[in-house]
């Protein structure tokens, strides 16, 4: 196990420019290979990583996957398919309390709205993109560079149905590239064992360790009603992990902010999080209160408490990082140190000019206008699956008969299949748990934003948040996916003569939405994209292309070891095993074990490696990604990692940052001795006898 010690330099390196030892979340046309197997003691090489990115899986529901045989079955974790485990699920048949297992292909179940897809190719489009937009300034600039996006994944998947397109920015704007994916759009439940068994620790396990969490289940994916054929796979190995053994975490981990500005941060610090935090801790505190009302109310609220407390930790962990003094302090020399190497070239000063000064005029802006994007704009409605129902009607409508470049980027004609997908799937949406959420939501606004705000007033009216929420979610039809598909196919016609109370509030407070949304793109957005690009042009040109960009939720592959970890006097082995979880139960929630496992003690091998902590560069998003050994062998999935690790989204810390994985190991002895899935074991290519 290494303890070691980030310098001034070291951290530089980190912050600002080239990575240092395991650090990166690399995309795969830039990945380090000679860095990483000079360091792993490794032979990867181009084949190797074409093999691993055309296994990988991304998850639309905001997950990693992996492919694990040739007929289309996907790993990943129990977390990643709760709401469809959900969806599947009434009050009287809770998959998450008994796992969903399956005897058959014939018996696995569509996941409404999930989407599977492989990134199957990547082109630089920086040019197109930077022409877009050169002379504009604010709304102009946005708007031409959506515009352009929209052009290039139109032209790039025209014909191909089976094809998804989409233009990303990495490195702040540095570089924008057309990924092209191989899409599933039929994807099926195989397997999940009970949120007991996966979860064991619930809230006060997570992001920590040791761990003792089955977190694991397997999707399949199908075309034309038969398993896909998928000769791009991982192989499954089942041998237990060994200590400083070289890892590598192949997934779309979500987004970092590693290569923002400290006047970006201390916003962050001082505005976002705070207020974000309180928000989320109302909206904790409401759903435990509903879900303590029955058992009916704790069965519909699980999926949208599990995400408030899951981000609730992880940002708190955030903030700590943000209000370490030592920690900023690197960052700050690391930024330092980067201006200074900038000043040094005139040439490169006359190029990129004061990005950092541009970057922190925004922040008092940003400041500003950030309550009312967040209520009107990022989280408005709440989480209600009826109001976001709603506001994509109204704004199909609005959009539609528009041309696709002049349109909201988000309904461009390259990404209407998976608003369809996603408008039309067949899920279930409760009126009691929508209610809780508008209210929440209602109430928050008119608390933010005050009772004198003129679009709070234009929006309540003379109701109170309770009352309208209650009349909308109790009044309105959107849960029916048939109503749903009506009114979008009938346009701005049906949409104006719909009775439905939803649609109607959302048609009147939607130019409300449209100016909050329009102003921060205008002010905050537009200048903050064209700061970053100089800025990103800067680091460039000091550090080389020897750099990776900030996590975006796109396709990235990052190497470490399996170890553990000293931090404050105490160090921490890397590897638990079943015994661990047995001495470590209670009997009580939510140290109890799972009834399955128990019944199954006699038969469980008890040195069988359950978790292990690895040093693998990840965050948010990572949830599902293969974790793949040396021969490119999937022998576990990343489901977590260490409260201190949620400074990862800032910069990286070799010395406590660990990836939690589920291993393949304890999956393969579940599907073995504790649930019977021998059809899956003989896929996978393991013996299924005891």
């Amino acid at each position: 196990m290494r303890l070691l010690t980030l310098g001034v330099s070291a951290a530089a390196l980190m912050m600002a420019g080239a990575a240092s030892a395991e650090e990166g979340m690399w995309t795969f046309d830039n990945f380090p290979i000679s860095r990483a197997n000079q360091q792993m003691g490794t032979s990867i090489d181009q084949a190797w990583l074409d093999r691993v990115r055309l296994s990988s899986v991304r998850l639309t529901t905001g997950c990693s996957a992996g492919f694990v045989s040739g007929e289309g079955l996907i790993f990943t974790n129990q977390h990643c398919i709760r709401t469809c485990v959900q969806n599947l699920s009434t009050p009287q048949v809770q998959y998450n309390e008994t796992g969903f297992t399956p005897r058959s292909r014939d018996e696995e179940q569509r996941c409404q709205g999930m989407q599977a897809e492989v990134l199957i190719d990547i082109s630089d489009v920086t040019e197109q993109m930077r022409t877009a937009g050169a002379g504009l300034d604010g709304q102009a600039f946005t708007r031409a560079r959506d515009a352009e996006a929209a052009r290039i994944e139109a032209e790039a998947c025209e014909g191909r149905d089976e094809l998804r397109c989409q233009v990303v920015s990495l490195y702040r704007g540095g570089q924008f590239m057309l990924y092209t994916f191989r899409k599933y759009e039929d994807v099926r439940l195989a397997f999940a064992p009970e949120e007991i068994a996966s979860s064991f620790g619930g809230d006060l396990d997570n992001f920590s360790f040791p761990r003792y969490a089955l977190d694991g289940a397997f999707l399949r994916a199908y075309e034309n009603g038969q398993p896909a054929v998928t000769p791009n796979h991982f192989r499954w190995n089942p041998s237990a992990p060994q200590p400083d053994q070289p890892v590598f975490v192949s997934g779309t981990p979500g987004a970092t902010q590693r290569l923002l500005t400290q006047a970006q941060l201390y916003t962050i610090r001082d505005i976002t999080m705070p207020m974000d935090q309180i928000l989320s801790s109302e909206l904790r505190g409401r759903l435990i209160r509903f879900a303590e009302e029955s058992d009916e109310n704790r069965f519909i609220a699980a999926t949208a408490l599990y995400g408030v407390e899951n981000n609730f930790k992880r940002f708190t962990g955030r903030m700590r990082a943000l209000i370490d003094a030592d920690f900023m302090g690197r960052r700050q020399a690391a930024e330092d140190e980067f201006r200074a190497r900038v000043r040094a070239d005139q040439a490169l000063v006359n190029e990129v000019g004061d990005p950092w000064a541009a970057l922190e005029a925004i922040q008092p802006v940003y400041a500003q206008l950030y309550p009312a994007a967040s209520m009107l704009d990022q989280r408005a409605g709440g989480g209600s699956a009826l109001f976001s129902h709603a506001l994509t009607l109204v704004r199909a409508a609005q959009e539609l008969p528009r041309a696709s470049a002049e349109r909201l980027p988000e309904f461009a004609d390259s990404r209407l299949p998976l608003l369809r997908q996603r408008l039309f799937a067949a899920t279930p949406v409760y009126a009691s748990l929508n209610e809780i959420q508008l209210s929440w939501w209602l109430s928050k606004t008119r608390e933010v934003l005050t009772v004198d705000d003129e679009r709070v007033r234009a929006i309540l009216g003379r109701e109170s948040p309770e009352a309208m929420a209650a009349r909308l979610a109790s009044g309105s039809r959107l849960g029916d996916p048939d109503y749903r598909r009506a009114l979008f196919e009938g346009g701005m016609a049906a949409i104006e003569a719909s009775d439905d109370p939803m649609i109607q509030f959302v048609l009147r407070i939607e130019p409300i939405l449209r100016t909050v949304r329009t102003e921060w793109q205008e002010r905050v957005q537009a200048p903050t994209d064209q700061a970053s690009e100089r800025l990103a042009r800067a680091r460039f040109a000091v550090y080389g292309t020897d750099i990776y960009p900030d996590a975006t939720g796109t396709l990235r592959l990052s190497y470490g070891r399996v170890e553990g970890w000293t931090y404050d006097g105490r160090t921490v082995e890397p590897r638990t095993f079943f015994s661990g979880l047995f001495e470590r139960a209670t009997g009580a929630p939510p140290f109890n074990v799972a009834p399955r496992i128990e019944a199954a003690r006699e038969r469980i091998d008890m040195n069988a490696v359950v978790n292990m902590s690895v040093s693998t560069d990840t965050i948010g998003g990572s949830s599902g990604s293969p974790a793949i050994n040396a021969a490119g062998e999937i022998i576990g999935a990343n489901f977590d990692s260490t409260v201190l690790t949620q400074r990862n989204a800032y910069g990286y810390d070799i010395n406590v940052n660990r990836s939690v994985i589920v291993t393949a190991q304890v999956m393969t002895e579940a599907l073995r001795n504790i649930y019977d899935m021998p059809h899956l074991l003989e896929e996978l290519g393991v013996d299924h006898g005891n």
